[in-house]
């Protein structure tokens, strides 16, 4: 009995845990649902008849356009990097990830400047055609719903660029090759053969820009388009109506599973139509563009960086040239302390809850630990307005139920423990980037073989002396990657962050919010920047590992 009991343990307490960490993970959702259903439905006829369907047709249309302007410039870019050769191919390779550093709240004031009647382009105009007054002219106005559809896609193709850009790679060009011996030209080939082939991987990647795009409310609001996700953010905090809020929430996250469905099921798809063995496909030579083709390629991958990179940037770095009088003042020293404690303590709650999910599941993959890493991870589709409320709600709950103990049996209140303090930010910030910490880890467990498990074991040490003496130095550098993301991602965070902190705490992402809801964008250039500088370290690994695929 002696041996067998730690053997009961040993093999019981991973799943267990397992299971509570995914029950905690998910308990937000579970939350919006239960108050969802359970919740009062007075104002609901208002926002069916008032506000849904506006806010619905908007939230389509945006979704829509954004999800087309990302696919074709994703796609194309992509297809002429890995099938031509042309000037500064190499550059433009590594360059068109860049948008993905420049978080969307940020790319729309710069927009907004760039393009105003005070900007560069219309000052441009005015002095070039001798134009004195905006009645003299027509310009489009950027705050409305094609200037949403600009911003949004300038930052969000890479998404689409990344996955059609390993599609076209790992599919390898003999497919291609052999089409063109039959006749058909370069573009027919594209149409007929790699598109369809890369299908399932363009679908991740549009999920993705779709998923994104729900979630974002900074850009959407300084651009004065109203989409579910804001109307949530209204009904809550401007007509003060929780209930009402999380039943529109609740139909965004049946949107948002959808998406997440059709996501995975395109991961299976491509995992399954992209053999490993591609090696000498992408080592093939790539067709030489001759003519104004040769120079047309690098014109048109040049447009998406300039939009979604070098124009944020050129306006926030000039603004933040302009301040550096301001990169010692109190208030960004304490934005900046927040953001690191914020960002530091869910880099390291995401790490230790991914790592029981990736190590549960490199132990036995057994359909509990299966089913429960899935649900731990299920944050990372959820707009962050909708993450905010779900959190609200169990710990609010529990706040009250803790101070309504201690007034009636010790008469003193103890206040918000949970949901009044940066936990709760910390709280959505882990259950929304718990995907990335657990995928970058369970990439990292795929990397060691079995094997080394076995050995550890037939040389006498348990399965605890086996992870801590083998496997933890060897995932050092997964976790380190891991931890980096979600830090990062967790710096510039806005939704969720905006709603849960506690009176007066800001960080980097709510500090760059309140001023550019002041018309201050000037202001807001240093958080702006540093938010834009951190968010460039996962852009570089991740055209890193592009570069050079194991």
């Amino acid at each position: 009995m002696a041996v067998s009991l730690p053997a009961a343990k040993r093999f019981t307490v991973l799943p267990v845990t397992t299971v509570v960490v995914a029950a905690i993970a998910s308990m937000p959702i579970v939350a919006i649902f239960w108050l969802a259903l359970t919740g009062s439905t007075d104002g609901w006829h208002h926002l069916l008849v008032n506000v849904l369907p506006r806010a619905g047709l908007r939230t389509f249309l945006l979704l829509s356009m954004t999800a087309l302007a990302t696919a074709f410039f994703g796609i194309v870019c992509a297809w002429l990097v890995t099938t031509f050769e042309f000037p500064l191919r190499h550059v433009f390779s590594f360059a068109l990830v860049l948008p993905l550093a420049i978080p969307a709240y940020l790319a729309a004031y710069a927009f907004g400047e760039f393009l105003d009647f005070t900007g560069p382009v219309q000052s441009a105009i005015r002095a070039l055609f001798g134009y004195h007054s905006i009645r003299d002219y027509w310009f489009p106005d950027v705050r409305s719903l094609g200037g949403a559809v600009l911003v949004l896609s300038s930052v969000l193709y890479p998404y689409v660029y990344l996955s059609a850009r390993a599609a076209f790679s790992m599919q390898g060009r003999f497919a291609a090759e052999a089409a063109r011996t039959l006749g058909a030209k370069p573009f027919n080939v594209f149409l007929s053969v790699q598109l369809p082939m890369a299908r399932p991987a363009i679908a991740i990647g549009l999920s993705l820009v779709l998923m994104e795009t729900l979630n974002d409310i900074g850009a959407v609001e300084y651009l004065g388009v109203q989409t579910l996700t804001f109307t949530i953010y209204e009904t809550w905090l401007n007509r003060g109506n929780l209930a009402n809020a999380t039943q529109i929430a609740a139909v965004i996250l049946v949107v948002v599973g959808a998406l997440i469905v059709i996501e995975r099921n395109a991961r299976e798809k491509q995992r399954f139509s992209s053999p490993k063995a591609t090696n000498m496909a992408q080592r093939h030579a790539l067709k030489s563009l001759e003519g104004w083709r040769r120079w047309a390629a690098p014109l048109f991958c040049v447009l998406p960086i300039l939009s979604g990179f070098f124009i944020p940037v050129s306006v926030l770095g000039g603004y933040a040239v302009k301040r550096l009088d301001m990169f010692l003042a109190p208030r960004l020293l304490k934005a900046l302390g927040h953001s690191f404690q914020i960002s530091v303590s869910a880099a390291l709650v995401t790490l230790v809850a991914a790592f029981v999910f990736s190590y549960a599941l490199r132990v036995n993959r057994s359909p509990t630990s299966k089913v429960a890493a899935r649900l731990g991870s299920m944050g990372y589709g959820v707009p962050g307005t909708v993450l905010a409320i779900g959190v609200l709600i169990p710990l609010a709950g529990f706040d009250n139920q803790v101070d309504g103990f201690l007034r009636s049996h010790f008469g003193f209140s103890s206040g918000l423990l949970l949901s009044g303090t940066a936990f709760a930010i910390i709280y959505a910030h882990a259950v929304r980037f718990m995907t990335i910490a657990e995928g970058t880890l369970d990439a990292g467990f795929h990397k060691l073989s079995p094997h080394i498990d076995m050995a550890a074991r037939t040389l006498g040490r348990n399965r605890l002396q086996t992870l801590v003496s083998v496997l933890l130095p060897n995932m050092r550098p997964a976790a380190l990657t891991a931890s980096l993301l979600v830090l990062i991602e967790s710096l510039k965070e806005l939704p969720a962050t905006i709603l849960l902190r506690p009176f007066g705490f800001n960080t980097l992402a709510t500090l760059v919010y309140e001023d550019a809801s002041r018309a201050k964008v000037q202001d807001a250039a240093i958080p702006a920047i540093i938010i834009i500088i951190a968010g460039l370290v996962p852009v570089l690994l991740v055209s890193k590992s592009m570069d050079h695929p194991e």
